[in-house]
């Protein structure tokens, strides 16, 4: 019996052929896509970002503090990075930590995270009103409906319960807009290949922050969704943005 065995498996489903060309945006693709770089996947996020995501991390945690929940639930949590942030920063509250990809709940695993789900962000395996807080650290933008992703947070919040986002953005002004997508588009995708040597994954990575809804465009998001007091804060320079919305 081996330590990968703490994960809850919610889901019956198994890895998926890797990505071509035609389904590099499925659901299927995207999980087959972080299975491939599960390995290397801490080492190339502090690389590439400079040790900054530990920063934003952190930040994340501060705000999730600052309400006191009772029960947390990581969505998307991926090697439990933020989790782990997370219940240090909230050392009282029940951590639940969900992610449809078992090679990286592995990695979370074997840092010791307990309480890992294996789960799809689209049906989560969750009671109604059964958490306090839902963050999603750089996942919603992988989901295959951000909205339903935040329908389904909402309905696992109770009432003045909150949820945080923190993802990748797109900066909002020349030149440094300019600077940054020259770095996300040509340099990055070829640092990853020599970390992860999957450098198609970055050209992904890339390509899905260009088209992800940041700054106000998440907010009304949120508030479409139905969560009120929508927030946005920018880190970085405005690479990655910080919201929060509550359930009323």
């Amino acid at each position: 019996m081996g330590r990968d065995e703490k994960v809850t498996k919610a889901t019956g489903s198994e890895l998926p052929p890797a990505r071509t060309a035609a389904n590099r945006e499925t659901p299927g693709s995207v999980q087959a896509m972080f299975a491939s770089i599960a390995g290397r996947y801490d080492l190339a996020n502090h690389l590439l970002s400079g040790g900054m995501d530990f920063f934003w991390r952190r930040r994340a945690s501060r705000l999730v503090k600052s309400w006191a929940p009772a029960r947390i639930l990581d969505l998307a949590t991926g090697s439990g990075d933020l989790a782990l942030t997370l219940s240090m920063g909230c050392p009282d509250a029940d951590m639940v930590a969900a992610d449809f990809c078992l090679p990286m709940l592995a990695q979370a695993s074997r840092k010791g995270l307990g309480n890992l789900v294996a789960a799809d962000g689209m049906a989560l395996p969750f009671l109604d009103q059964s958490f306090d807080a839902v963050t999603i650290g750089f996942g919603l933008r992988n989901m295959a409906s951000w909205r339903g992703a935040l329908g389904e947070a909402f309905r696992v919040l109770r009432p003045g319960g909150h949820v945080v986002v923190l993802d990748f953005a797109m900066p909002q002004g020349n030149p440094w807009r300019w600077v940054y997508r020259q770095y996300l588009h040509r340099v990055l995708p070829r640092i990853a290949a020599c970390v992860t040597g999957q450098k198609s994954a970055y050209d992904y990575l890339g390509e899905s922050i260009e088209k992800f809804p940041a700054g106000p465009q998440m907010k009304a998001l949120l508030g479409d969704v139905g969560f009120v007091e929508a927030d946005w804060e920018p880190l970085s320079g405005g690479i990655v943005g910080l919201y929060s919305g509550m359930r009323a």
